[in-house]
């Protein structure tokens, strides 16, 4: 069994349909919205083809009406966009996103998968890089063999034991990279075999959505250039979440 799997679109289309990895599965781990200039086309496209799905901060947000509670450099432009992703979803999009799950576990073969959008403890909002102690107790009531998480924008492998077993997975962020590339990232499972993965899509197409947007010109140019880039405005610190 061969699957793919996604996180942190935030409404960019145009990486979304880019993704040309055949796979049996699509599981998505999380923030379909904000951020992002197409947020609908987004949400139509995993509803009809992921497979498993968790709620993000994002989309918990616009599904509730709620904060998402993003550090304080990235709260203009989640509350400029998350205006826009409101205005332009159906009451069935908003509906769709309060549905989704918080956090999920599946078998595929012989491996267990828990899957959630930010860590186990604090599925919407809790912030823990792949090297940080904190994973050690966060995993350890978890029955499985890979837990899967988004969340940081940052793709990486982490084994929690000698024989690798108890791993920690982020595929990185589809729409919105944060390694310093504009390539969009994603992560693939195939029987018992991990491998991260990233490719190129129309960044420019997505800027211009981008820069098309009824928000203000200073959120849009700070949106451009992390897709552009695939890194960070120097205001922000690393260490909170998005």
């Amino acid at each position: 069994m061969k699957i793919v799997i996604i996180s942190d679109i935030h409404g960019n289309f145009d990486a979304l349909a880019a993704l040309e990895e055949s796979y049996d599965e699509l599981w998505v781990l999380g923030d379909l919205v904000n951020y992002g200039p197409e947020p609908a086309p987004v949400i139509d496209y995993i509803r009809s083809r992921a497979a498993v799905i968790v709620r993000g901060n994002h989309d918990h947000s616009i599904g509730f009406h709620e904060d998402p509670r993003c550090s304080p450099r990235f709260r203009d432009m989640a509350e400029a966009t998350r205006r826009f992703t409101d205005s332009v979803l159906s009451a069935s999009d908003k509906q769709f996103l309060r549905d989704l799950p918080l956090q999920i576990g599946v078998r595929r073969d012989n491996t267990r998968f828990y899957l959630c959008h930010a860590i186990p403890s604090d599925p919407l909002f809790g912030y823990c890089q792949a090297d940080d102690p904190r994973w050690l107790t966060e995993v350890e009531n978890i029955a499985a063999d890979i837990v899967l998480v988004g969340h940081t924008h940052v793709p990486a492998l982490r084994s929690l034991d000698h024989r690798g077993h108890y791993q920690v997975l982020n595929p990185g962020s589809l729409g919105q990279p944060k390694t310093g590339s504009a390539q969009a990232r994603y992560a693939v499972w195939e029987d018992g075999r991990i491998e991260l993965k990233a490719y190129p899509y129309p960044v420019q197409a997505a800027v211009a959505k981008v820069q098309a947007l009824p928000i203000d010109a200073a959120v849009r140019d700070e949106l451009s250039v992390i897709l552009r880039t695939g890194g960070i405005p120097p205001a922000n610190n690393p260490e909170r979440s998005s």
